[in-house]
């Protein structure tokens, strides 16, 4: 407990630090935060626990953090991408009626917003009917429609919808996507569009629908899904879906989501101190079925315990780094040779398992920490002459603490990660709480792309 009782007073230093950092509208930039990251000062704040000892109590107050909305879009040079909007029936087909209001012209209305929007952007887009009811497009049929999206290679297919319901108090937006067309980007796709939408909208989330009986998103062959923006049968949300700013709401929404769909940010799933025998693998395993890549950095001991697992994380692809041999801290810092020492016993340990050449590397406690205050600039020196880089994180599960209940670890996750476009992701592969929450994680972050740490990567450090 006095090691943690030593990081804890470390992890407040640099809590009052960013707080000082905040107020000063950042021209105060702490000297161990490069010049790349020194905007994003809050990593200072997420400080890895030791794995074996204390927690951070006195947070049940604890409210979820209001995750920023980005309030402009990148205008892109050059872009290919071409969208093709569908606004839901139209001509003869009025679709849902509310009184005097037709969803055809709701969903026109929706759609117009939506394409000035990716136009603006940069992006080709493509509507399935035009603005007049004199059209022959007004006319064209689910299967007319599909055929143009396919004839004009479509990239993504968005077709956008009013509800319908007997309860007037229903209201909401609701998002589908074909059930059987999850690898080709539809799943990730609607995902972005529920959740960019109740960013920008602030309405009452609804669950993803999973769907094969709707024709337009079952039959295109490129990524799409089906919005219902709002339910024409819920009076007050009829009105707002019928002004234009409530409109362009929605518009910027959908623009978001279609803008993070080709250009996602960038998160790094990292995970420490193992490997072990049953939650690694349950990590890798969920790892594999997401198709995704991440980063242990690994303990020489449980190499030694485990080393048929630390060859499956090479095997299936992932990045491995060394962490440390000994997890003891203050052994760990005692001088810079103490900590060479036990690095250059991990690496030949990793190297002679896995034939990886190891180059990454993490600090346990990160690189600045209550216990090598006075050697950390003396071991990085060290450890940059010889050709290795360490990576810290700006974003943490804080899974090594005692109240690291699945649902606690997910608030964690979203409450660090702030939006920001490039995330290193703390997380520790021996917890067993740390497996039961990680597929919901990756499902949270539908606007990330998540990579392995490489050499070309810049790192995050304190």
């Amino acid at each position: 407990m006095e090691e943690w009782r030593e990081h804890h007073k470390n992890f407040i230093r640099l809590m009052a630090l960013m707080i000082v950092v905040l107020l000063l509208g950042g021209m105060v930039i702490p000297a161990f935060l490069t010049a790349k990251d020194a905007q994003e000062v809050q990593a200072a704040s997420v400080q890895e626990a030791p794995a074996d000892e204390g927690t951070q109590d006195g947070d049940e107050d604890w409210q979820e953090a209001e995750i920023p909305v980005e309030e402009t879009l990148e205008i892109k040079e050059r872009c290919d991408h071409v969208i093709v909007l569908d606004p839901g029936h139209g001509g003869d087909d009025d679709g849902s009626v509310s009184g005097e209001v037709a969803e055809k012209d709701v969903n026109l209305a929706v759609t117009l917003a939506v394409r000035d929007k990716l136009e603006e952007l940069g992006y080709t887009v493509l509507l399935t009917r035009a603005e007049s009811d004199t059209s022959e497009e007004e006319t064209r049929s689910v299967v007319d429609r599909v055929r143009f999206a396919e004839e004009k290679n479509a990239d993504l297919y968005i077709s956008i919808h009013q509800e319908f319901a007997e309860q007037a108090e229903e209201s909401g937006i609701e998002v589908t996507y074909n059930v059987y067309k999850t690898a080709d980007g539809s799943k990730r796709l609607a995902q972005l569009m529920q959740k960019e939408l109740q960013l920008y909208t602030e309405t009452e989330p609804r669950a993803l629908v999973a769907d094969d009986s709707l024709y337009v998103i079952r039959q295109t062959t490129m990524p799409s899904c089906l919005i219902e923006t709002g339910y024409l049968s819920n009076a007050e949300e009829c009105a707002l879906l019928q002004t234009p700013e409530y409109q362009a709401e929605l518009a910027e929404g959908i623009a978001r989501g279609v803008d993070l769909f080709f250009y996602p940010k960038t998160m790094y799933l990292t995970f420490d101190d193992g490997p072990s025998a049953e939650n690694t693998v349950a990590v890798l395993d969920i790892l594999q079925a997401h198709d995704i890549k991440a980063t242990f950095f690994v303990i020489g001991e449980n190499v030694e315990k485990h080393p048929e697992v630390a060859r499956r994380i090479v095997e299936d692809g992932h990045t491995i780094g060394i962490h440390c041999y000994d997890h003891t801290y203050k052994k760990l810092y005692q001088s810079v040779d103490s900590y060479v020492e036990d690095f250059e016993k991990a690496w030949q340990i990793v190297y002679d398992t896995t034939g990886v050449e190891a180059k990454l590397f993490r600090f346990p406690g990160g690189s600045v920490n209550a216990y090598n205050k006075k050697v950390y600039k003396d071991i990085i020196a060290e450890m940059t002459a010889r050709g290795y880089t360490y990576y810290d994180w700006n974003a943490s599960l804080e899974d090594a603490s005692k109240r690291n209940q699945p649902e606690r670890l997910i608030r964690n996750a979203k409450e660090s990660t702030l939006g920001r476009k490039r995330v290193v992701m703390l997380a520790h592969d021996v917890i067993y709480n740390t497996t039961q929450c990680l597929d919901e994680l990756i499902e949270m972050f539908p606007e990330y792309e998540m990579l392995p740490l490489t050499e070309d990567v810049e790192p995050i450090q304190f």
